[in-house]
């Protein structure tokens, strides 16, 4: 997991961007829901406070995981890195980077980013 999520290196197929994802959801909703039980205890408190603080904190480090899935995902699609940009035109940009990394498939074989993620077809 470590690989996948902080590394830039390499590729992921569609399999591993979802596992990826659904990781990294399942921390924001955490968060979310630290939150909101934290606002309920305790009000507007200090408590309330750091645990705000303490969420931004996490979000921010969730940057870095996010982009680290869309540049494999897209050097599985043989193309670079960079193409995680695309996700910063408004409404377009979010439908591409989905399309491009959630439901296409990647390059068959190796490509300039490494071999291929999937395991070859078995020799009949």
């Amino acid at each position: 997991m470590n690989n996948l999520l902080f590394s830039f290196d390499g590729r992921i197929n569609r399999a591993r961007f979802w596992t990826g994802v659904a990781v990294l959801v399942a921390i924001y909703i955490v968060l979310l829901v630290i939150n909101l039980v934290a606002g309920l205890m305790f009000g507007e408190s200090i408590v309330t406070l750091l645990v705000g603080i303490v969420s931004i904190a996490a979000y921010l480090a969730m940057i870095w995981p996010s982009i680290a899935l869309g540049v494999k995902r897209f050097h599985d699609r043989n193309k670079s890195g960079w193409w995680v940009l695309i996700s910063l035109v408004p409404i377009i940009g979010g439908i591409w980077y989905l399309v491009e990394c959630g439901f296409l498939e990647g390059t068959r074989g190796p490509n300039q980013f490494g071999p291929d993620p999937l395991p070859s077809p078995a020799l009949a």
